[in-house]
């Protein structure tokens, strides 16, 4: 059976190392300025490179660079060293879309991956970007019959790429919709002058907006077009979950997810999901594709960052669904606490620097940091190193820093960030 590649956003070397331990295939990350979130994420520098190839070849994750923005005349040198640099560190691939950087990628030889902001739509596109690329991302507005067909045709027809491999077809799985055609959107270029193109969309369209008029007739047919006040614009995340062995027998070999400017936490929660539901679809892991595995998955999935979900073009939808609101909607709110000061590893204690928030026992704790990567713990016991510890005691931060200890099986370092979970329903109750 086809099984797909998870191919994970890695916005910071937290998130990296988060997307390693939760089982992805490869990552994805912006270097400088060149990428199409230059401004949303934090992105790597040259100097970064040689270090994520030696970590991601140690753990078997290929690497992509997205080089993926327009470029201009004054853009090709900055363009031509990053794709230098990626190739000199081992980089796996560049994820472009600007002629000159496909151009360049052949001059020296980088492999690339042709980005969805080519509107890639149909087998004779694919056809022709096979010229210069192994795989194919394909625009997100195609539907999944015309995704299997796509899929067929390559097979039936052995369409190879630049490396003599079958042409691979990637596609987006979870996160992040534009309202704009496979985000080629112009509304913060038309607004404020900022280009989503070059990296520096500021989501103008996830705003509300009020409408005085709303309601247009078709004057040929009488058909009225109703737009409803709010969120005119802003739509919900993607979420492929529930008919996820369906993109897997259309033949996909690539699962993208998009979030690259979202936290260490979402991209460990979801890539593991994808992993699990993706390894029980072909068999590569004990149980199967149910429909109780689903809600579970949704269920965790929905504990971090979205907008609500939606299934895309996918199933044939003319547009996705809308937000109701300005942006997050996930069931659990983190709240920062302060960091870690020192781990224990004999002991298995961490003691944590309170700097911001109180916690208690019972509390549901959340540490990131660069080498950590994404650890969750439960404060089943704490102890303030100024008071009893048999001491049912609330830590307060309010005033000066408080140093607790708390027993934790998995490893944390110093300056790694703590943070407390809580339910959204719990915080707005308490917060009344």
């Amino acid at each position: 059976m086809n099984k797909p590649e998870i191919m994970a956003p890695a916005g910071s070397f937290a998130a990296l190392t988060a997307a390693i331990e939760a089982g992805c295939d490869s990552v994805y990350f912006g270097v400088q300025q060149l990428n199409m979130r230059a401004r949303s994420s934090i992105n790597f520098t040259l100097e970064d490179l040689r270090e994520i190839a030696e970590i991601c070849k140690k753990a078997g994750v290929r690497t992509y660079v997205t080089l993926n923005t327009l470029l201009y005349d004054h853009d090709l040198p900055l363009m031509r060293k990053i794709m230098d640099a990626a190739k000199e560190a081992g980089i796996d691939c560049i994820i472009v879309q600007d002629v000159a950087a496909i151009q360049y990628a052949q001059e020296i030889g980088m492999p690339i991956h042709a980005s969805t902001q080519l509107s890639i739509s149909n087998y004779e596109s694919v056809k022709f970007y096979a010229q210069y690329s192994d795989t194919i991302v394909l625009a997100r507005e195609v539907d999944l019959p015309s995704i299997a067909e796509i899929c067929k045709r390559i097979k039936e027809e052995k369409l190879k790429g630049p490396s003599g491999e079958l042409v691979k077809i990637e596609c987006f799985v979870h996160g992040a919709l534009c309202v704009a055609q496979s985000g080629r959107c112009q509304m913060s270029l038309l607004q404020t002058n900022t280009s989503a193109q070059r990296g520096a969309c500021l989501h103008e369209c996830r705003k509300e907006y009020s409408l005085k008029e709303y309601t247009a007739t078709d004057t040929e047919n009488g058909e009225e077009l109703r737009i409803r006040q709010g969120y005119i614009m802003s739509p919900k995340d993607l979420c492929a979950l529930p008919f996820l062995d369906k993109l897997v027998d259309a033949g996909i070999s690539v699962f993208k997810i998009e979030g690259r400017g979202r936290s260490p936490q979402y991209v460990d929660t979801v890539v593991k999901v994808y992993r699990e539901a993706t390894d029980a679809i072909t068999g590569d892991a004990p149980g199967e594709f149910t429909k109780e595995k689903v809600e579970d998955w949704m269920k965790r999935v929905s504990s971090v960052y979205n907008r609500g979900f939606c299934e895309g073009y996918y199933l044939g939808k003319k547009l996705p669904d809308w937000c109701e609101t300005s942006g997050n909607v996930s069931t659990d709110e983190r709240i920062f606490v302060g960091e870690v000061s020192h781990y224990f590893p004999k002991a298995k204690v961490a003691e944590l620097k309170v700097t911001a928030h109180e916690i208690r026992k019972g509390d549901r704790l959340v540490i990131m940091g660069k080498t950590t990567g994404v650890v969750y713990t439960a404060v089943d016991e704490m102890m303030d190193t100024n008071e009893d510890p048999k001491k049912e005691k609330l830590i307060d931060a309010s005033g000066k820093p408080a140093i607790v200890t708390v027993k934790l099986d998995e490893r944390v370092r110093a300056n790694d960030k703590i943070y407390i979970l809580k339910n959204r329903k719990s915080t707005s109750e308490t917060n009344k």
